[in-house]
Formats: C-alpha cells, sequence, structure tokens
C-alpha cells in the first residue's frame, strides 16, 4: 500500500513544478467554484466564455512588449476589466441584449488579439500556453499573484454577500431598497475577470469557461442555497482539479484538458445520481410510483 501511495502521490509531489501546480489548481478551483456560482445562477455561462476569449489581446500586448517574462497577467487583466465595463455600458439601460453586446465585444476582441499574435510572428508560436494553460509552469511569483488574486475576489464575495446575492435573485426588490445595482453588476464582472485572468495558466482561454461553469453546475444540482452552492463548487473545483493534475502525471496528458475531463466527469456522476434532482433519481422515482398498487 505505500509503494502504491508513493507511486500515484508521492512521486509526483517530489518535484517543485508539482506543488507550484498543485496549490495553484487548489486555490483557482476555490475562488472559480465561488465565483461560478454567480454565473450560473445569473445566466452568465456564455458572458464568461466570451470574457475568457477577450484577455488574448492584453496577453499578446503584454507578450510582445515584455516576452514570455512580460506582466502578461497585467495586461490580461486591463483587457478583460475594459471588456466587461464595455459589454456592461452597451447593455446599461437596455439600450443592447447582453448576448447581442458579448457577441459584439467577443469577436472584436478576439479578432484584435490573433491579430496583434500574427505581428509577432515566430514569436506568437510561444503564446500557445495561453491558449491551453501550462499550469506546470507555475512559479513562486505566479502564485504569489493567484493567492492575492484570489483572495481579493474571495474578500469581495463576503463583504458583498447579501447585495450581491439580493442583486442576482430579487433585482426589483435590490432597486427598492436602494442598492447600487448598475455598481454592484460591474464589480461581479470585474470579479469575473480577475478569477478569468488567474485561471489562465492554469486551463488556458479555451477552457476557462468550463472551470467557472461546470462545478457550479454541478453544486446547483446538489443544494438549495447560495452559500452552500459555493462550497460545493470550490469543493467540486478544487478536488476535480487536482485529480484530473494527477491524471495527467500518470497518463502523461495535458494538465488543462484532464483538469476540466475529470470535472466534468464529476459533473455528469452528479447529473446522474445526485438526490432528487439526478436523471436515475428522477427515473427510479417515477418508476416506483407507477408500480404502486391502484
Amino acid at each position: 500500500m505505500q509503494d502504491l501511495f508513493n507511486h500515484l502521490i508521492g512521486e509526483p509531489l517530489s518535484f517543485p513544478f508539482m506543488q507550484h501546480a498543485l496549490l495553484a489548481v487548489i486555490l483557482i478551483g476555490i475562488v472559480a467554484g465561488v465565483v461560478g456560482s454567480y454565473i450560473v445562477v445569473r445566466g452568465m455561462a456564455f458572458f464568461a466564455d466570451a470574457l475568457a476569449h477577450a484577455v488574448l489581446p492584453g496577453v499578446a500586448i503584454a507578450y510582445l512588449s515584455g516576452g514570455i517574462n512580460g506582466p502578461l497577467l497585467q495586461g490580461a487583466f486591463v483587457m478583460g476589466g475594459l471588456s466587461a465595463l464595455v459589454i456592461g455600458l452597451l447593455t446599461r439601460g437596455g439600450k443592447l441584449k447582453e448576448d447581442t453586446a458579448i457577441g459584439i465585444v467577443f469577436t472584436t476582441m478576439l479578432a484584435l488579439g490573433i491579430g496583434i499574435m500574427s505581428i509577432g510572428g515566430s514569436r506568437a508560436v510561444d503564446l500557445n500556453h495561453v491558449l491551453i494553460g501550462n499550469i506546470l509552469a507555475i512559479g513562486d511569483g505566479d502564485l504569489a499573484v493567484i493567492v492575492v488574486a484570489g483572495g481579493v475576489v474571495l474578500l469581495l464575495v463576503a463583504v458583498f454577500y447579501k447585495e450581491l446575492l439580493l442583486n442576482a435573485f430579487d433585482p426589483a426588490l435590490a432597486q427598492a431598497l436602494q442598492l447600487p445595482g448598475e455598481g454592484l453588476r460591474y464589480l461581479l464582472l470585474l470579479m469575473m475577470a480577475l478569477t478569468i485572468v488567474i485561471s489562465l495558466q492554469a486551463v488556458g482561454v479555451v477552457l476557462i469557461a468550463a472551470l467557472l461553469v461546470t462545478p457550479a453546475a454541478a453544486a446547483l444540482l446538489l443544494t438549495r442555497r447560495l452559500h452552500s452552492m459555493m462550497l460545493v463548487a470550490a469543493l467540486i473545483g478544487a478536488g476535480g482539479g487536482v485529480l484530473g493534475l494527477f491524471f495527467s502525471w500518470h497518463l502523461n496528458v495535458a494538465p488543462s484538458a484532464a483538469i476540466v475531463v475529470t470535472i466534468s466527469l464529476l459533473f455528469l456522476v452528479i447529473f446522474l445520481l445526485a438526490p432528487q434532482r439526478g436523471l436515475l433519481w428522477a427515473h427510479r422515482q417515477r418508476s416506483s410510483a407507477n408500480s404502486q398498487p391502484e
């Protein structure tokens, strides 16, 4: 048993880069699960995917100006925050429907990012890790950024929990209580942008939406209150991330793909077996009801 443990867990964790990756995936999974809960209950999954792609121009500009060690995360956050604010302004007061504004900003930013990357020529090849992630390359500095930025997001959630909850489920009451509805909406958008930025190196632009949406969607099947949903989503995000990281080591596959597939498999199990809401649970209940004597 000891030899099996050493092979499965001890051996990978003997390398510093795996230790960094493990800490990073736990922190990112927690933050993404908490923020993703707001995304799921408000039906903003498309927004999260669009915002993930919208950071590409900022990353490309930062890279071309400073190389692989340039301020990539700072560039991503600036562009992500700007995109979130632009979408917020376009949809303010019902000027445009949210999905329309998202489509405009998403495609524009994606095209801009591709254009900027093409300027770099062969140097732009190094930006592939932005698209698919490279959590094994996380160093002490990256980990510090994740800890600080993730801590800020969780602190904002804790401080404004009641206001964000009310604005998400009952905007009319929030307005009657004179809560700053637009301010809270922008706050949520910026928290999403910050969460996306710290998730970049873990799963890349292409897969970030899955990290934000899937754990929260699974948690929604298991809970009925937002704070419980956040806790369960954080556990699924962090736990699935850890399992995916070890799977990637032993199966020799890309960590980002292994993490997302593992979390998706956890979602599938919950979707099938969740008490009262799971597909098989509901089928069993219907079968029991039909078998009752008249």
